[in-house]
């Protein structure tokens, strides 16, 4: 690869992709975007970085424009952190300071980070077959995945035993000193399971009565990703703490903060912090990606061309046997692919990622690899002449390899 322009990434050959994995979900501005890069320019002329012990503007920044777009109840911002594992390990630091107690609930499929604590606390085998030394202190129960419920359910009449049955794990597969429950809304390497209406507000309400704090993994799902500047905001519900990272960056600057309300903001800083977090230039790029992202006009762009690719996919469904299920919000989409006997069909979803380059577009799959889910989560810059593209080479792509 050569150089990226918006939603494209142009090889040495000169061929031309349109980046349906916004390179790792994380260039929510697409590539080189002008006012990123104005940002970037500007602040490389008073200085790179300073050491977080000193206020800044751009610091500063950073903080008032997060707790501008984010739930009410979010009062405080830690960026001393530098990529979403770290933010992420921030906060069950701030819970566990918080509650005093020590456990960590997660879910079978998520995908919280890289380090160690992280790939401890994410679901899969897996990710942590290959490690001898793992860290204790947490268990996964069962994701809100209706399509392939682990209980064996219909949501008209489930009652939502996802969150009930949460008690069973805590009773008998915990210490019984649960500190936080820590969910991505919205499955990112899982396989983009978004959770049914109710849910997220019952895991609130469950999570109060038992004195758990609620942490939201907005790593993929946040910065208007969903439509919203947090998902948070999608299902109405107010975690006690975010985490953002990625799309912060807008064009690929590496920012992330940890979002809290009062009661975790008490964790000393020495306790949580990193040479490179609370960078200036990583500001300079998150201001001018917030101050784009957070427009009414700029969100609703998400949200319309967001709806017209899954409207466009779901008419696909009816014509493709192999396509069992589409769902999304915004421009968040998975498309899974299944064998016809309804089992996951993981060779075929890799072959189409592979295959849809010939296409001109680049595809990534669920789980490493390992899942059977195709994520489509382009630039939220994309326009819905582009929306029209991606969804007729994906046409194209279904065409030349589902019909026989």
């Amino acid at each position: 690869m050569e150089r990226g322009e918006g939603v494209y990434l142009l090889d040495t050959d000169g061929n031309r992709y349109i980046d349906c994995a916004a390179a790792t979900f994380n260039l929510s501005l697409g590539y080189s975007h002008p006012a990123v890069l104005a940002a970037m320019g500007e602040q490389l002329e008073k200085a790179i970085h300073i050491s977080s012990s000193y206020q800044s503007d751009p610091i500063n920044g950073l903080v008032q424009r997060l707790l501008e777009t984010s739930p009410a109840n979010l009062t405080r911002v830690h960026p001393k952190v530098s990529g979403g594992s770290t933010a992420n390990e921030g906060a069950i630091k701030m819970a566990q300071h918080a509650t005093g107690k020590s456990e960590v609930i997660t879910l079978f499929r998520s995908h919280l980070g890289q380090t160690m604590m992280m790939a401890s606390m994410s679901g899969n085998a897996f990710r942590r077959e290959a490690f001898p030394l793992l860290l204790p202190g947490s268990l996964r129960v069962p994701d809100p995945y209706c399509f392939r419920c682990f209980y064996g359910q219909k949501r008209e009449d489930c009652g939502l035993m996802c969150v009930d049955r949460v008690d069973d794990f805590i009773e008998y597969a915990s210490t019984g000193r649960v500190a936080a429950v820590l969910i991505e809304p919205i499955s990112g390497n899982g396989g983009n399971i978004v959770p049914p209406d109710g849910y997220m507000t019952k895991l609130r309400t469950f999570c109060d009565e038992r004195d758990i704090a609620l942490i939201f993994d907005e790593i993929q799902t946040g910065i208007g990703r969903t439509g919203h500047m947090f998902a948070a905001q999608y299902f109405n519900v107010e975690p006690d703490a975010i985490t953002t990272a990625k799309g912060l960056g807008g064009s690929g600057a590496q920012v992330a903060a940890i979002i809290t309300n009062d009661r975790l903001s008490g964790l000393p800083a020495h306790h949580h912090s990193f040479t490179y977090g609370a960078n200036l230039l990583a500001a300079a790029a998150a201001n001018a990606t917030l101050d784009i992202v957070r427009k009414p006009e700029f969100l609703a762009n998400v949200t319309r061309t967001g709806e017209y690719i899954v409207e466009r996919l779901r008419d696909m469904q009816l014509r493709y046997p192999a396509i069992s299920d589409v769902r999304g919000v915004g421009l968040m989409i998975g498309v899974e692919m299944c064998e016809p006997d309804g089992k996951p069909a993981v060779r075929l979803t890799n072959h189409l990622a592979s295959a849809a380059m010939a296409h001109g577009l680049i595809l990534r799959t669920s789980r490493y690899g390992y899942g059977n889910v195709l994520k489509i989560r382009p630039p939220l810059i994309l326009t819905m002449d582009e929306s029209t593209k991606i969804c007729d080479k994906l046409e194209n792509l279904f065409m030349a390899e589902l019909v026989q």
